[in-house]
């Protein structure tokens, strides 16, 4: 991945407007909903975002759920959840709405009842917030039991607030995705380009592949072996990009190797979970004794 384009332009302006967006709607939310993607259950997180809704009642999902590691799954949950954070873990395509609902309702449960000693039936107000692509609009359309809002598996689908009346009391607000506007830490950048939080346009796809890759035959070898037709996944750079498409008969004309079509086909077999289930970030400061006697 371009190391300059990375940095001038995964924030693009639109995201200041986010910002100011949320800031405004904030005070007036009665609970924040945060997605996040549970592949990347840390650097899927928007520290800004933290610091905005730290007075906020708050609901964490770790959403696409199904595709990490199980065990690092549970792994995080138990983390968050030390943190003090109610996490939950979640797939939004196929979530029941009524279980989330019920978490809502749980959340709010405090608010809705001061108001009921006033004589008032509370209208319950969340926000469902996170970075791009972590399926918000998604979570809302399961919830509303229609599609009422446009999703897709791609960053930047939606464009401005919108609040969408899921029962007479309850009222959710679907956002644009936010980033943040400086990112030090390139190993986390790039891996939010793996999962599609940060538009393809912006990065070398034929490095990002290549990253990508390398991680892959260091977490799943066999699988990648399997799938790509890979003998040796000890290779690196450009050798095994050229392997791949070899293994896969990516080839052009003369025998040149297709490389638009590998960087195509491996993200998008990445993303769509057909590499295994995979987590690239462990909790820290995790005992492992104590997660296995809960397993």
């Amino acid at each position: 991945m371009s190391e300059n384009k990375d940095r001038i332009n995964w924030y693009p302006g639109h995201m200041a407007k986010t910002k100011r967006l949320l800031q405004d709607q904030i005070k007036r939310i009665d609970l924040i909903i945060e997605l996040c993607d549970a592949r990347l259950p840390y650097s899927s997180r928007n520290p800004e975002l933290a610091k905005m809704i730290s007075q906020k009642r708050h609901l964490l999902f770790m959403n696409k759920s199904d595709l990490a590691d199980p065990n690092m799954n549970k792994r995080w949950l138990q983390y968050y959840r030390r943190q003090g954070i109610e996490a939950h873990l979640t797939n939004a395509s196929m979530m029941k709405g009524k279980e989330t609902v019920s978490l809502i309702e749980q959340a709010t449960k405090e608010i809705v009842d001061k108001a009921l000693q006033k004589g008032v039936r509370k209208t319950v107000r969340a926000m469902i917030a996170g970075i791009p692509n972590v399926g918000k609009s998604t979570m809302i359309n399961r919830l509303y039991g229609r599609s009422v809002t446009q999703t897709g598996d791609r960053p930047g689908v939606t464009k401005s607030n919108q609040w969408v009346k899921i029962s007479p009391y309850l009222e959710l607000l679907d956002t644009p995705g936010l980033l943040w506007p400086r990112l030090d830490d390139q190993l986390s950048a790039r891996r939010l380009c793996y999962i599609g939080s940060i538009k393809d346009d912006i990065v070398d796809t034929g490095e990002l592949t290549i990253n990508l890759l390398e991680e892959l035959c260091v977490l799943v070898p066999d699988t990648i072996s399997e799938r790509f037709h890979l003998k040796d996944t000890s290779l690196k750079g450009a050798e095994l990009l050229e392997a791949v498409c070899a293994g896969r008969g990516w080839l052009l004309k003369g025998g040149r190797f297709d490389y638009d079509r590998c960087c195509s086909v491996v993200l998008d077999e990445y993303r769509a979970g057909k590499l295994g289930r995979i987590t690239f970030e462990a909790p820290p400061q995790i005992n492992t004794e104590d997660t296995e006697s809960n397993d």
